[in-house]
């Protein structure tokens, strides 16, 4: 009962380690993802220095660096406990293989010792010899055969566990070295991590005398996006009566007061589009092939003066000069937009989700044009001050959704 319940233990410990294994390359992975975010944020960040019109710029720029360090130091972290978890395990392995591999061996040489005081031929033949009957010398010899075959597969046995226990060995110390590779890559990261601060604190404060001003920069620019905001709200009704007259046109048989303006009544072709576009929440690909999210969704505080408030209806995405935006998932082109002669957007339907694209220099898209998941919708414009910044926004009819929760990692 004892060694099968060592069994099992010993069974549950290897299937977690087997889950820990797959968890550690997941982490590994993500890790490399997030070293490549920083190198493409310091991209930025020295793109936007060089231009040095906007330490407000650097100072988001800054923020997601200090965000992608932290993030980085807790994904190694995840790595390190893992690594803890795998070596306490291989060492309790390690601990009943030294406990069995001593007990075979003893066992084995009290074995060959008393094989040693039976090793003449003479004694052999003189055990069978003295049988009393045919059926004893038959058993006897049966018994030698036998003694012999256990004492050849003990020592395969002592030989196979010796394997096994060099192997845990070898594992162990391929871990502790890891694990050791990972407490320096925290230490520096940690490091890296307070310079990155003291910087950002240092840049903060020399530029918190123009409040006056960055305020009038909010107001001014969120009642441009306001104004944008309003504008695309009507396009979206106006999509959502258009494809309610469609429908209605399809089937005259529908009871009155079935077709709303704020609602779509879904076809049967509709409806599939938008379960699929439902189906895949939280694995959309990103709207630009490079960025990191500026601005989140709803009320977010700004990144110098927290208590400025500042409305976002999506996120707003900085990503690299000359990138384009692409579509998240398939779907048709409702309408191109132009707010002024250097910002266009582009209205994507999913069934009866919305998905725009603001802040184009250039559309490479139609009104009606059937689009494909990651298609280049256009180029995002690079303002004066050297950002590159997409603004996405996901809505269900006209009810805005975080695309935090619909984007892949975001």
């Amino acid at each position: 009962m004892q060694k099968f319940l060592i069994g099992l233990f010993f069974l549950c410990t290897t299937s977690i380690m087997w889950g820990q294994e797959s968890q550690q390359e997941k982490l590994e992975k993500r890790k490399a993802e997030i070293q490549q975010e920083i190198r493409d944020n310091e991209r930025l960040l020295q793109s936007v220095k060089k231009k040095e019109k906007s330490a407000v710029n650097v100072i988001i720029l800054q923020n997601n660096k200090i965000k992608l360090k932290e993030k980085l130091i807790r994904t190694t972290e995840k790595q390190t406990k893992i690594l803890n978890n795998d070596m306490y395990i291989n060492q309790m392995k390690i601990n009943k293989l030294n406990k069995e591999l001593a007990e075979l061996k003893e066992d084995y040489a009290k074995m060959i010792v008393k094989s040693y005081k039976s090793r003449s031929e003479q004694s052999r033949a003189m055990f069978l010899l003295s049988s009393e009957n045919f059926l004893q010398a038959y058993k006897r010899a049966q018994y030698m055969k036998q003694y012999t075959s256990f004492r050849k597969m003990q020592g395969e046995e002592i030989k196979s566990k010796t394997d096994e226990l060099l192997g845990y060995n070898e594992k162990l110390n391929t871990q502790k070295i890891a694990k050791k590779k990972l407490l320096v890559e925290n230490t520096k990261e940690k490091m890296s991590l307070e310079q990155e601060k003291k910087e950002q604190l240092k840049l903060v404060n020399s530029i918190k005398k123009d409040k006056k001003k960055i305020t009038a920069d909010i107001k001014k620019k969120q009642q441009e996006s306001r104004a944008i905001e309003r504008q695309i709200e009507r396009l979206i009704r106006e999509a959502i009566a258009e494809a309610n007259r469609k429908a209605a046109s399809e089937n005259p048989n529908a009871a009155a007061g079935t077709y709303s303006s704020a609602r779509i009544v879904l076809t049967a072709e509709a409806k599939i589009l938008a379960d699929n576009f439902r189906a895949n929440r939280g694995k959309l690909p990103w709207p630009v092939e490079k960025g990191f999210v500026s601005l989140g969704f709803g009320k977010q505080p700004h990144p110098i003066y927290p208590d400025l408030e500042i409305q976002n209806s999506g996120v707003e995405i900085t990503t690299e000069q000359g990138a384009n935006a692409r579509a998240v998932f398939e779907g048709e082109v409702t309408r191109v937009m132009i707010f002024s002669p250097v910002n266009k957007g582009v209205m994507i339907q999913h069934g009866d989700y919305f998905t725009v694209y603001q802040n184009l220099s250039s559309v490479y898209v139609t009104k009606g044009e059937k689009v494909s998941t990651k298609q280049s919708l256009g180029k995002i414009r690079t303002n004066g001050e050297g950002k590159t910044v997409l603004k996405f926004t996901i809505s269900q009819n006209t009810t805005y959704n975080n695309p935090a929760s619909w984007l892949y990692n975001m």
